[in-house]
């Protein structure tokens, strides 16, 4: 590492060396290769801290600034510290959570946040990042203010904490309900002790979602002296005690999204005792056992670990949200039982639709039931799929309807443990919802740019979730509702101008917008969404046939998709859009509208130009630093893109299951699917060798230019011959 951030216990950077440890043994620590640190630079936005797979509680450091870059409360740029909260969001461009901050301080504080140009202005302290520690499932660092350190690890609802105290005579821990993440206010809270060593409360505030609620209970392990509420308008509560020189104070934490009730059953199921480090080697089991789902051979260390970190980057969210019961706190604000299902939240679909929910059909196959039943509680409890869904809020950002696609995937799939009539009912329902320029887009047959912002991005979201939803209905035997919204999700048809080559916004007169300028972005306040004309011409991931028709022929297609790469990478504007990064040309792979664009190329014919993008991709805009990828996390999107095509596919179509071949960066990977062990074996694979010469599957010639998931699932051989010849081979 070129940091003093501490990320692999000695054995296992003895394994990285290969001075002992067989790569695939039983006992491989998969952990060890991940660096929690990679995505804390630039604008990578992720969590870290201690967690498990999808668990409620993401137990980490919070820091004093509130902006853009601190989304997940922590940056690499920063070692303010106000407290270690048990709920953060991992790489959105949004910042929310941070529920129930827990400080360990000495003497008398200032209950408030506090600003860095003032140290006694609040509770917080400078963290010594040379000393800092973070694997998966465990986080550690010393508290210069105060010479405590600190140590977290977590179970699915329960924060522990170790807080390792000096001597003496006015040691607390400060419980802060006030603060919380950058776009997050607290409405109402309560606290109050439980006899000597316990609390319990709750934590209501408003913030990107607008109506979150969390409770909580807490234990000591040593009683406390006094306990006392404090702090403008009672946020806070101390509980103080007397430390000797090195004496550790545990804490445990439970969370419930019902009540503070749930929150102690969960405690008493997930942790009823005190060994810190058996909860820390349970965490570490817990990821090691997900992070060996995929099993890569390569020589490449960076590699490795770009890709096992970007592995535990797709597992933070979707959060599980209920309690251990099953008891749920719903879309419409009301507490529902245990309905034989796992509730989750923190459904970023914008993103993860096109990547990371299709990796989890792979390689998750036993939770993809419990996220599909989730959606439909959802629908019925507020009408419509989740669009970006939080802590039981819908906040409707970002644009189209990103839930449909997710569920249309799961029923073209074979997914069956839900109602695929209600999943059906579910995804029509929220196709003809008149809301969010869908009544425009039903009156006119598009949204019209004089009408409403976004309207060009709106649309092409939409009709790309209308074909995914015309593919779940034939499945399902009902041609009347697949040939009307096949039909529909040809609307963006209506936005490509022949003259100039580009989707461009179109009034209700059916007039283009003028004046126009391809390279011209005006951040959430023009035509697109986080990009520009670039970009969203090729937004058209379920109709690659009709885009081409678009454009002629299927020569001047390649050579605007050539252009795409090769054109200057300025952005233009007074208030361009921070999210159109990752810059390859006008290729913007820092945000996801772009993500299978690449994959065209297969589609078109020419394999080989895909390899040359997705190696340059996965070499140059992935890397092993702070500031290691070219935007944000976004709930496991980015790092999904870099998983699915290191394995030598994606799937560019929003459901359906065709896997689009590109290039395979390892020699061999091994992928633990439902049927069996799914096995990728490139050979003769190198920097040279980036393309694919011939297919084998199962010991067969294989010609098609992608693989079906039902090949993935059921197990198998795929066996990729690499070399350096442009070749097509199917």
């Amino acid at each position: 590492m070129k940091y003093s951030f501490l990320t692999i216990p000695a054995v296992a950077a003895l394994c990285l060396m290969g001075t002992g440890c067989a790569q695939g043994s039983a006992d491989e620590s998969y952990t060890s290769y991940v660096n929690t640190k990679i995505g804390t630079g630039g604008h990578g936005h992720v969590f870290v801290g201690a967690n498990v797979p999808f668990g409620l509680v993401q137990l980490g450091p919070t820091s004093i600034p509130q902006t853009w870059d601190w989304c997940s409360g922590y940056h690499e740029s920063d070692s303010t510290v106000i407290g270690f909260s048990h709920t953060h969001l991992s790489g959105t461009g949004i910042g929310d959570l941070f529920d129930i901050t827990v400080m360990p301080v000495i003497g008398e504080v200032t209950y408030a946040r506090g600003t860095e140009d003032a140290p006694q202005s609040g509770l917080w302290s400078y963290a010594d990042r040379t000393r800092e520690v973070s694997r998966p499932g465990y986080y550690s660092v010393p508290l210069e203010r105060y010479g405590i350190t600190a140590e977290l690890t977590a179970t699915k609802r329960v924060g522990l904490h170790k807080y390792t105290f000096p001597a003496s005579e006015e040691a607390a821990i400060v419980f802060d309900l006030e603060n919380g993440g950058c776009w997050d206010k607290a409405t109402e809270v309560h606290i109050e002790a439980v006899g000597d060593n316990a609390v319990k409360g709750w934590r209501y505030s408003e913030g990107w979602a607008k109506d979150q609620k969390i409770y909580f209970t807490a234990e000591f392990s040593k009683p406390f002296d006094s306990f006392e509420v404090c702090g403008d308008n009672s946020m806070y509560g101390r509980a103080s005690f007397k430390t000797t020189e090195g004496e550790e104070i545990m804490l445990k934490v439970a969370l419930s999204p019902v009540s503070t009730e749930g929150a102690q059953a969960n405690m008493t199921a997930e942790l009823a005792g005190w060994d810190f480090d058996a909860v820390a080697k349970a965490a570490d089991k817990a990821w090691n056992e997900e992070l060996s789902k995929i099993r890569i051979e390569t020589d490449d260390e960076q590699a490795r670990e770009i890709f096992y970190t970007g592995l535990y980057h797709t597992m933070i969210a979707p959060s599980v949200f209920c309690d251990v019961n099953g008891d749920y706190r719903g879309a419409d604000g009301k507490m529902h039982a245990n309905d034989g299902f796992t509730n989750y939240t923190t459904f970023s679909l914008w993103d993860t639709y096109r990547a990371a929910m299709p990796l989890m059909t792979i390689i998750h196959p036993e939770k993809m039931n419990d996220m599909v039943n989730t959606m439909l509680h959802i629908y019925q409890q507020q009408g419509k799929l989740p669009v970006w869904h939080l802590m039981g809020c819908e906040t409707d950002c970002m644009v189209g309807n990103p839930g449909i696609p997710p569920v249309a995937d799961a029923i073209l799939k074979g997914y069956d443990g839900f109602d695929r009539q209600l999943a059906l009912e579910a995804m029509k329902a929220s196709a003809v919802t008149p809301d969010r320029g869908q009544d425009l887009r039903m009156k006119y047959g598009y949204i019209p740019c004089n009408l409403m912002n976004e309207s060009v991005a709106y649309d092409m979201e939409y009709a790309l979730a209308d074909w995914a939803l015309a593919q779940a209905a034939k499945a399902l035997g009902d041609e009347e509702t697949y040939s009307h919204f096949l039909e529909r999700s040809r609307s963006y048809k209506n936005f490509f101008d022949p003259e100039t080559g580009f989707m461009r916004g179109k009034d209700n007169k059916g007039k283009f917008r003028t004046p126009f300028n391809p390279f011209a972005s005006t951040h959430r306040e023009d035509d697109y969404c986080e990009g520009n004309a670039w970009q969203y011409t090729w937004l058209v991931p379920h109709d690659f046939e009709g885009l081409v028709e678009c454009f002629g022929s299927k020569e001047a297609f390649l050579e605007k998709l050539d252009e795409l790469f090769t054109v200057s990478s300025e952005i233009e504007g007074g208030n361009t859009s921070p999210d159109i990064s990752g810059l390859i040309g006008q290729y913007a792979h820092g945000n996801e509208p772009s993500h299978h664009i690449i994959y065209f190329y297969t589609m078109a014919g020419q394999p080989w130009k895909a390899a040359d993008r997705v190696r340059e991709v996965l070499s140059m805009l992935y890397h092993d630093a702070p500031d290691g990828l070219s935007g944000n996390e976004d709930v496991g999107q980015m790092s999904s893109w870099y998983i699915l095509s290191s394995l030598g596919f994606y799937q560019a179509e929003p459901a359906g299951g065709r896997y689009w071949f590109g290039s395979p960066l390892f020699d061999k990977a091994e992928i633990r699917t439902e049927g069996g062990i799914f096995t990728v074996i490139a050979e003769n694979n190198s920097a040279e060798n980036k393309y694919i010469q011939k297919v084998m599957l199962n010991g067969q010639e294989y010609r098609k230019p992608y693989i079906d998931f039902a090949d993935i699932k059921a197990g198998g051989e795929l066996v990729l011959t690499m070399g350096n010849a442009e070749t097509l081979w199917y």
